[in-house]
C-alpha cells in the first residue's frame, strides 16, 4: 500500500489562544472536563496531517469561498482552517454555544 504524503500543521497564535480560553473556562467547573475537551481539540488538529481536504469549505457571505475548511469537535468547537500546499494552517477554533458573528463580519 502507498502511504501518502502528510501535511504540516501549523496552529497560530490566536487558535492557541482560543483554545487556552476554552480550556481555562471549562477547568472552572470541570478540570476532568477541561483536559478531556483539549486532548480532543489536539487530536482533531493532528488528524488534519492526514487528508485535511476531508471536511468541507465554510461558506458565509463575508468569507471568501473556497478559503477556510471547517471541521466540527465534540459538536461544540468549531476549528477553521486552510490547506496552501502542503500546509494546514488553524486559524481559529470557536466555542459555537457562544456568539461568533465577529467572525463573519
Amino acid at each position: 500500500m502507498e502511504k501518502k504524503p502528510q501535511y504540516r500543521v501549523i496552529v497560530s497564535d490566536r487558535a492557541r489562544q482560543m483554545l487556552a480560553g476554552h480550556v481555562r473556562f471549562l477547568a472552572q467547573k470541570s478540570p476532568t472536563a477541561a483536559r478531556r475537551t483539549k486532548n480532543e481539540l489536539m487530536d482533531a488538529i493532528r488528524s488534519l496531517s492526514a487528508m485535511p481536504e476531508r471536511f468541507p469549505f465554510l461558506n458565509m457571505e463575508f468569507i471568501p469561498l473556497n478559503k477556510y475548511h471547517k471541521m466540527f469537535v465534540e459538536k461544540r468547537y468549531l476549528i477553521l482552517y486552510q490547506i496552501k500546499d502542503r500546509t494546514v494552517c488553524v486559524d481559529c477554533i470557536v466555542d459555537c454555544r457562544q456568539d461568533y458573528n465577529w467572525l463573519v463580519k
